[in-house]
């Protein structure tokens, strides 16, 4: 399935009935007086996250979406029917913007949340509305008043928990192969990865995380060289990013130390928020690496990077350190779980704090007592 991460889509409420004039007609009633009912409201059009998508190309097919009209107003004080809204499914993860503006509406990002983005128009009032002890047989009414339209940008995020960056042929599909079930293509040649993967990783029972092969990364990516541009943005949503290293390309040419700078570049470029992200070192393809040198050459790449956070090597190929990194991965985000809680109880203390030292002061003053 082709995957598909942004789409423009115009969205049109439904318009409001008009108000009925309409008047009593009934034997040995003359002059029954005005009887014309209200119209129905216009159907609005929602946006509602449906499990189990994963990409909006639903919406290459299908831009726009018109909600149901409201009915006309009938005789008898009788209102039209309300015309039904319209709910449309979106994937996890999408962000919805005004195209003209380009405003954010609204991000959703758990099963169920419904957003509003354009709302039905009133409906119209029949001329029972208007009768008076002056005007015992009005014959005004008001129209419906017509839905909101407007064109939505729908841009989607993915949900990882753990993001994958590197230069092509780095072996991130490998890595994402060989620690979760999902099966991203593999091949030996630039850009085999089309569009991100997304894995789940299981490190115990009941223990997991959401890991993605973020692909396209080059020289230039952030300008908009290659596909990187079109796929950074995925890991705007991530806590945690490996950084793989290919050790192995040097038997080719490059340089281990310039194809890091190379990515780190890119990645301050598209944003400063993301390269000061925490980010892991990973060497992968030490199996091909002569076992008697394997320490020394990799020693020198960590020190030729500059490199003093966490470093790992593992093989995604045969295996090799690939569940001792999940773990560690699997403990750190453990861990941030942890440390956003206390920070959330802490601010929550400080609020509460803050709010009973203003009742004191208030108290103290005597503004608020009886």
């Amino acid at each position: 399935m082709k995957f598909v991460d942004e789409v423009t889509i115009r969205v049109e409420a439904g318009k409001g009935g008009n108000g009925c004039m309409g008047f009593r007609r009934e034997k040995f009633i003359p002059r029954g007086g005005p009887d014309g009912g209200d119209g129905g409201d216009g159907g609005s059009i929602h946006l509602v996250v449906e499990e189990g998508l994963n990409t909006l190309i639903d919406f290459r097919y299908e831009r726009r979406f018109k909600a149901q009209d409201g009915q006309p107003g009938m005789g008898k004080q009788c209102s039209g029917r309300k015309g039904e809204d319209l709910y449309v499914r979106v994937p996890a993860g999408t962000l919805v913007f005004d195209a003209g503006t380009e405003e954010l509406i609204g991000d959703l990002v758990r099963r169920g949340d419904t957003l509003l983005v354009a709302r039905g128009g009133r409906h119209g009032l029949g001329n029972m509305h208007f009768k008076s002890s002056t005007n015992r047989a009005p014959r005004k009414t008001t129209r419906g008043e017509p839905g909101e339209g407007r064109d939505l940008r729908l841009e989607l995020r993915l949900l990882a928990d753990v993001g994958v960056v590197g230069l092509p042929n780095a072996g991130k599909s490998s890595l994402i192969r060989a620690v979760s079930a999902a099966r991203p293509k593999v091949a030996d040649y630039p850009f085999s990865t089309l569009y991100p993967s997304l894995g789940v990783v299981r490190t115990g029972p009941g223990s997991s995380f959401v890991i993605a092969d973020v692909p396209g990364l080059v020289e230039g990516a952030s300008q908009g060289a290659g596909l990187g541009i079109q796929f950074l943005r995925h890991l705007g949503r991530t806590r945690l990013l490996l950084h793989l290293i290919d050790v192995a390309v040097g038997n080719e040419g490059r340089d281990p130390i310039a194809d890091f700078h190379t990515v780190d570049t890119e990645l301050g470029n598209f944003s400063v928020e993301l390269a000061g992200r925490e980010r892991w070192l990973v060497l992968n393809k030490i199996d091909v690496l002569p076992p008697a040198e394997r320490d020394a050459s990799l020693d020198a790449i960590v020190r030729g990077i500059g490199w003093c956070g966490p470093a790992y090597a593992v093989s995604a190929l045969s295996g090799e350190g690939c569940e001792a990194l999940m773990l560690r991965v699997q403990d750190r985000l453990n861990q941030m779980l942890v440390e956003r809680q206390a920070a959330s109880e802490a601010e929550s203390a400080q609020v509460a704090a803050a709010n009973a030292d203003d009742i004191g002061h208030t108290d103290e003053s005597g503004a608020n007592t009886a």
